[in-house]
């Protein structure tokens, strides 16, 4: 007995160092992704960008770049709070099941029995009901807004519940419902006013007690904070004109419309949000919603005829390199945002950008792309940092990236849509001389790289061309 106790107590010393030692070293990848976000800042003239990567239950890398203010140069950081504009629906959408869960609710009751005050007119007769569960898939054939223009520059005025209401009645459909896929802001707003006439809470109070609250996102709010504007609350700047400048935009209230697009937060929050759905899809028990609840939001509940779209409960669902995931974009005035959750692999990552016209979501896939190339990826002790850098390639392209890559060196071109397809590998040869790693593993044409009478690198020749080192 005595001797198997022994056993047992070195059994579990030995399996905490193993764990340890089998964790994957993500460092040299956190490096690429950081430069080539800094990169994408500057050639696609974003203002500022914060990010964050989660996996499972932990923040393994965060990061932010340019300004949350470019005027008073406040740099942004990843606790810079943004318009999350339309991920907003998924807290309206889990507050709605919450209610589902708690017997107040069900998904194919009729928004018209839920909101005795309903009168949107059906323009299809033939057209089946107008339920909950309709609204959250974006297909109940509801127009996309509600009767007033606040998208409109300079000012967007955004109308309250009351102006909403008031005009409900000069709606009528766009398609029978559960024909088409017809994303609607004014249909997720409607649901926040279903929260409110059900559980007998201000849309605003339930949301804060029933899901801020318990996931201790302090951060995140049904509406902008104007006193941290300019601030923690980082300014939003419009789309480049032809100029090549961005310009500052209102800061706005969404007011009637904020269940579908008001809330505010920051990447490290969308984090804790991100991990609270991991950890409850792998639970017993319930925590703000069952599990079996939430893993119904993320299952396919309409897919558009075009067989190319395809949305959960408030969730946009799809695949994506044979994984599952679910997210939700935001596009507000001055502000994008992101939220991308990898359900098999338990990663997620979420991208803020205080401007327009851009693709959070491209930069949050890019990053993946980048994390799923080093799994694998076994630590070397071969030190090749004096190696990296950015080098000029004018005309022909605009700068390459030289890093380090778990014993080999790494490049690609910058700015970059694609970081991972356009990754070039090298192999250490002797000394300053790398040769390329072929697709098959063979290596191919040989790169060596010039010093200075200093010994510092300051260009690297390929193919008998040069390119100069900028930094």
């Amino acid at each position: 007995m005595k001797k198997l106790l022994i056993l047992f107590i070195c059994i579990s010393m030995i399996l905490p160092a193993f764990a340890q030692e089998e964790k994957q070293d993500y460092s040299d990848a956190f490096k690429v992704i950081e430069v080539w976000l800094d990169a994408q800042k500057d050639f696609d003239k974003l203002p500022g960008i914060s990010a964050i990567i989660v996996d499972d239950q932990d923040v393994i890398w965060e990061g932010a770049f340019g300004y949350a203010n470019s005027e008073n140069k406040v740099k942004a950081k990843p606790s810079t709070l943004y318009s999350i504009c339309s991920i907003s629906k998924l807290f309206t959408s889990v507050a709605i099941m919450k209610l589902y869960d708690e017997g107040k609710l069900r998904l194919d009751d009729e928004i018209g029995d839920l909101l005795p005050w309903y009168n949107l007119k059906q323009a299809y007769p033939e057209s089946g009901p107008i339920t909950v569960r309709s609204i959250m898939t974006h297909s109940a054939g509801l127009p996309r807004e509600s009767q007033y223009p606040y998208w409109t520059a300079p000012d967007f005025n955004f109308p309250c519940r009351e102006e909403v209401k008031e005009k409900l009645g000069d709606h009528e459909t766009l398609y029978p419902a559960s024909t088409y896929f017809q994303y609607s802001n004014l249909g997720l707003s409607l649901l926040g006013e279903v929260v409110e006439e059900v559980s007998g809470l201000p849309f605003d109070d339930y949301i804060e007690k029933n899901i801020l609250k318990p996931l201790k996102m302090k951060d995140t709010r049904t509406v902008l904070p104007e006193k941290k504007h300019g601030k923690e609350l980082a300014v939003g700047y419009g789309m480049v004109n032809r100029q090549s400048e961005r310009g500052k935009l209102n800061i706005f209230q969404a007011k009637g419309i904020k269940p579908a697009a008001g809330f505010s937060s920051n990447v490290r929050d969308l984090a804790k949000f991100a991990s609270w759905q991991f950890r409850l899809r792998n639970s017993k028990k319930a925590e703000i919603l069952k599990p079996s609840t939430l893993k119904n939001m993320h299952n396919v509940h309409w897919m558009d005829p075009d067989f190319d779209l395809t949305w959960g409960l408030g969730f946009y669902v799809f695949q994506h390199d044979g994984t599952k995931w679910a997210g939700h974009n935001g596009s507000c005035p001055g502000y994008k945002s992101t939220l991308e959750l990898d359900l098999e692999n338990k990663m997620a990552y979420s991208v803020m950008v205080n401007a327009n016209g851009i693709s959070p979501y491209a930069y949050a896939m890019g990053i993946n792309d980048i994390i799923n190339e080093a799994k694998g990826e076994e630590t070397s002790d071969l030190d090749l940092s004096e190696y990296r850098g950015n080098f000029n390639e004018q005309p022909w392209y605009a700068e390459t990236y030289m890093g380090t890559w778990y014993g080999k060196l790494v490049c690609f071109d910058l700015p970059s849509k694609d970081p991972v397809g356009d990754m070039t590998f090298l192999e250490y040869v002797e000394e300053d001389t790398f040769r390329r790693i072929r697709d098959n593993g063979k290596l191919g044409e040989t790169i060596t790289f010039q010093r200075d009478e200093k010994g510092e690198i300051v260009s690297y020749k390929w193919f008998q061309n040069y390119s100069k080192k900028i930094k």
